[in-house]
């Protein structure tokens, strides 16, 4: 088992849950953002929760999980295609010293918020913003669903050095499947039962396995299972589309300041794109422009 993310219900009442393991692909970011090791695996827990946010996509499009405020790390964020295409990145301020004990919270400092977003290819954005003010990530997400979409959710998230793994539970709107009353008693057993997890558990069960260890009585039925991968989506295209963007004034005067040729690196793979004056005159079909 390896980059893994597995759905499923409990057959006779109405909760729903997701759980995830990430290995290669946590690694992977890890190559691209040379970390702190509390920094790496907080990082390592914004992955998994993407993942684990990214099954309530029910069109084609992304969903980015981000952490901002004014700390030591202003900056965390995950995002997951409905591809499991995964990628992140973290900053951590010039001069900062980590501490290993240090609360997500703590980290991200003043004016913390949590942002959840949805990008559909075809459709509006949608975003979701509470205040950071919790010291874990699952706290922080289950806040948010509570304020946001008033939804009752869990979150159990273990981040290690090389792996991190997570479980999701969620209440479905309605008493399809049970009485509410019987709803609300197998969601306190569910909660309770997920409250055992290790952490070992949760790097290294197999998934049909774990769910069978933890919600046995529950009746849990898989609905299948999606390979997680990194995938970063930043292309040359794309470069020069955000170059047209800027429109020709901007870019040839940026030109200018880098001596003849524009360097786009992506932050989250590191790959890089130059674009010398020849190319920039074809992006915007332009006469040459002189540079000094």
């Amino acid at each position: 088992m390896s980059d893994q993310l597995e759905r499923f219900i409990f057959s006779r009442h109405d909760i729903r849950g997701q759980m995830v393991t990430l290995t290669d692909s946590y690694r992977a970011v890890l190559e691209n953002n040379q970390l702190p090791p509390p920094v790496a695996r907080l990082l390592g827990e914004f992955l998994a929760a993407a993942c684990l946010l990214s099954t309530t996509l029910k069109f084609e499009g992304l969903l980015v999980l981000q952490a901002r405020g004014e700390g030591d790390v202003p900056l965390i964020l995950a995002e997951c295609t409905h591809h499991s295409d995964l990628r992140g990145i973290a900053r951590v301020a010039e001069g900062a010293q980590i501490d290993g004990d240090a609360s997500l919270r703590q980290l991200v400092g003043r004016r913390a918020a949590l942002a959840i977003t949805v990008e559909p290819e075809q459709g509006e954005r949608y975003q979701g913003i509470v205040p950071l003010e919790k010291d874990t990530l699952a706290e922080c997400l289950e806040d948010y669903f509570t304020q946001s979409e008033q939804l009752a959710t869990r979150f159990w998230i273990e981040s290690s050095p090389d792996t991190v793994g997570g479980i999701m539970l969620q209440v479905l709107p309605g008493n399809n499947a049970a009485s509410e009353e019987e709803n609300r008693d197998a969601w306190e057993t569910a909660q309770h039962l997920a409250e055992t997890v290790t952490a070992d558990e949760l790097h290294s069960l197999p998934h049909e396995q774990l769910l069978h260890r933890l919600f046995h009585q529950l009746h849990p039925a898989a609905l299948g299972t999606a390979n997680i991968r990194f995938k970063c989506s930043c292309s040359r295209e794309r470069s020069a589309r955000a170059l047209i963007a800027l429109g020709p004034e901007d870019v040839y005067k940026l030109l200018e300041e880098q001596g003849g040729e524009i360097a786009a690196d992506c932050q989250f793979c590191n790959a890089q794109y130059r674009f010398d004056g020849e190319q920039i005159e074809a992006l915007f079909n332009a006469p040459p422009h002189t540079l000094h």
